[in-house]
C-alpha cells in the first residue's frame, strides 16, 4: 500500500479551471499564428544557445563537483560564524551566496536546493537563502543590458551597484523571516569538537566525502550529466516564454495592459513610455530590458527600469525556481515577495546612483563581437575568482579567529 504522503494537495477548482482556460487559449493562439510562434522560438532558443549555456555551464559542473568533493562542507563550518548572525542561513550558504553572485539565475536557487536536499540547511533556511543569492550576473548587467541594449558601458556600474546592494539589503530582511523556525547544525565534522575552527572544517571535508564515496571519474560524469539536463529544463523555459509574449503582443493583450499598468508607472514618476517594457520584463528579463533600452524615454529613466527588470527577473525564472524546488520543502511565495522587494530597492538604488553619484554620458561606439567561447571563457574566469575569493575570506577569517583566541587564552 503507497502513502500519500508526497501526494500534492487538491487544486482550488476554480484556479483549475482557469489555468486550463488560459493554456487551451495559448495553445489556440499559437495555432492561428504560426508564423509568430516559430519565429520567437527560434529567438529564445538562440538566446538560450548564445547567451545562457556557456554562462552558466561552467558554474554548474565546477559546484557540482565542489560538493561531492566536500569542499562545500569544508566552507559550510568556516563562515558559520559569518553567515548565521547576518543572515540567519547555515555557513555551507557562503558558497550559494559567493556562486549565485557571480554566475546569475537560477544558480542560486540550483544550489539552495541541492543543500537542502543533502539536509545542510532546513526548508526555512533554504527560503531565505534562495530569495536573495539567486541573482543576475555581471556578465549580463555589464554586458548584455548596459553595453549590448543602452549602448552606455558606464550604465553597468549603476545597474549592478543597485542590483546586488538591493540582494544584500533583502537578504538582511529575510533574516527575520519565520523567526521561530529550527535551525540547521553545521556540517559533520567527524571528529573532535573542541579542535580548532581550521581542523574541524577539514574534518568536515574528509567525512563528507567518505560518505559521498564516488570516485572522480564518476563524479565529474554526473556533475556534467546533471548540469546539462538542468541548462536543458532552463532552455524550454526561455523559449516558452518568449513565445508567450510575442504571441500576447501580436494579439493586442500587452497594448491593453500597457494602458493599465502606465497608470501606476506614473505614480512613481517613471516615463508612461517605459510601460510596454515592464509589461515584457514582468515576463522575460531579456525583451523586458531591451524594449527598455530602446523606449522613448530620458536616459535615467531607462536605466532605472532596466534595473527594476532585472531585479524581478520575470514570471520565466520565477517559474524556473518552482519547478527547481519541488520535493525540498521550501515554498514559493517568499522567494516571489523577495522578488518584489528586490526590484524597488534596486530601482531606488539605482536612481540615487545615476542622479547623485554619476550619471552615465559616453556612448559605446565598438567593442570586441560577442563569442560562444567568449563567453564560456568569461563565466569560466568568474567561477574561479569567485570560488578563489571565498575561500580566501573564509580561510583569513579562520586565521583571524584563531589567533584572537589564542590571545585569549593568553
Amino acid at each position: 500500500m503507497t502513502s500519500d504522503r508526497n501526494v500534492p494537495p487538491v487544486t482550488n477548482p476554480r484556479v483549475a479551471i482557469l489555468f486550463a482556460a488560459v493554456a487551451t487559449g495559448l495553445v489556440v493562439c499559437v495555432i492561428l499564428l504560426p508564423a509568430v510562434a516559430f519565429q520567437s522560438a527560434i529567438a529564445g532558443l538562440r538566446i538560450w544557445w548564445d547567451v545562457v549555456f556557456p554562462a552558466l555551464l561552467p558554474f554548474f559542473i565546477g559546484s557540482e563537483i565542489l560538493v561531492g568533493l566536500g569542499v562545500v562542507h569544508f566552507l559550510g563550518v568556516l563562515m558559520e560564524p559569518l553567515m548565521r548572525p547576518l543572515f540567519n542561513v547555515p555557513g555551507t550558504g557562503s558558497f550559494v551566496m559567493a556562486m549565485g553572485l557571480a554566475s546569475g539565475y537560477p544558480i542560486g536557487t540550483v544550489l539552495t536546493s541541492r543543500l537542502t536536499k543533502e539536509g545542510l540547511c532546513n526548508p526555512v533556511e533554504g527560503e531565505r537563502l534562495m530569495s536573495f543569492t539567486n541573482t543576475a550576473d555581471p556578465l549580463f548587467m555589464s554586458g548584455a543590458v548596459a553595453t549590448g541594449m543602452l549602448g552606455l558601458p558606464a550604465a553597468g556600474g549603476a545597474i549592478m551597484f543597485g542590483h546586488y546592494l538591493g540582494a544584500l539589503g533583502v537578504g538582511l530582511l529575510l533574516r527575520f523571516h519565520a523567526p521561530h523556525a529550527p535551525t540547521s547544525r553545521p556540517p559533520d565534522t567527524g571528529g573532535d569538537r573542541n579542535r580548532s575552527l581550521l581542523r574541524r572544517a577539514i574534518d568536515a571535508l574528509l567525512a563528507a566525502r567518505a560518505r559521498d564515496g564516488r570516485p572522480f571519474g564518476q563524479l565529474l560524469g554526473d556533475a556534467v550529466k546533471n548540469s546539462v539536463n538542468t541548462l536543458l529544463m532552463i532552455g524550454g523555459f526561455i523559449i516558452l516564454f518568449s513565445v508567450l509574449i510575442q504571441v500576447l503582443r501580436a494579439i493586442g493583450l500587452v497594448g491593453i495592459l500597457a494602458a493599465l499598468v502606465g497608470r501606476v508607472t506614473a505614480l512613481f514618476g517613471l516615463n508612461p513610455g517605459l510601460t510596454p517594457s515592464f509589461i515584457s520584463g514582468f515576463f522575460e528579463i531579456s525583451i523586458g530590458n531591451q524594449g527598455a533600452s530602446q523606449a522613448a524615454a530620458p536616459l535615467v529613466d531607462r536605466i532605472v527600469a532596466a534595473s527594476v527588470i532585472t531585479a524581478w527577473s520575470g514570471i520565466s525564472v520565477v517559474a524556473q525556481v518552482a519547478a527547481i524546488i519541488q520535493g525540498t520543502g521550501m515554498r514559493l511565495y517568499p522567494y516571489v515577495l523577495s522578488r518584489v522587494v528586490h526590484a524597488v530597492l534596486a530601482g531606488i538604488l539605482t536612481w540615487i546612483y545615476v542622479t547623485h553619484i554619476h550619471l552615465p554620458t559616453s556612448t559605446f561606439v565598438g567593442g570586441a563581437p560577442f563569442t560562444w567561447a567568449g563567453a564560456l571563457t568569461a563565466s569560466t574566469r568568474a567561477f574561479l575568482l569567485s570560488a578563489s575569493g571565498l575561500f580566501a575570506v573564509a580561510f583569513l577569517g579562520a586565521v583571524y579567529r584563531s589567533v584572537r583566541f589564542v590571545r585569549f587564552k593568553a
